[in-house]
């Protein structure tokens, strides 16, 4: 990220943190139960979450991941690493939002974008990872 001209390095900031910002938010609603959940779901809404709150670990060790994540991406530590492991769950949500629930895309589609730009961004970093032995 050191090669990057002041203005993309500022954005890249603004836009990481954001996403951060977004990640420790919707992850403290959940753990801390601050929102009841709603119970006037669609159908394929529903049986989503059911599914997920049947495990019984599923969504706590999303929501555990999003808030660690988070507070890695708002902190501006270990971004390269905080990208990777949040790209799955990144990667679900906006699948998510495309085929069980359209509301919410747009939100969806900025995280999508923005864990895709910070591993361009850091590219260097994953390059021994593709490394043949």
């Amino acid at each position: 990220m050191d090669q990057l001209n002041k203005p993309i390095k500022i954005t890249v900031i603004v836009l990481r943190t954001l996403m951060g910002l977004i990640f420790i938010a919707s992850s403290v609603v959940v753990l801390a139960e601050i929102v009841e959940p709603p119970t006037d779901l669609p159908p394929k809404v529903q049986t989503f979450q059911d599914g997920m709150e049947a495990t019984g670990y599923l969504l706590y060790l999303i929501k555990v991941t999003e808030l660690v994540c988070g507070l890695l991406l708002v902190s501006g530590r270990f971004v390269p690493l905080a990208s990777v492991m949040i790209f799955p769950i990144t990667l679900n949500i906006f699948l998510y939002h495309i085929f069980v629930y359209t509301e919410g895309l747009p939100v969806a589609i900025f995280l999508l974008v923005v864990n895709l730009v910070l591993a361009y961004v850091h590219r260097s970093s994953y390059s021994p990872l593709f490394k043949a032995k």
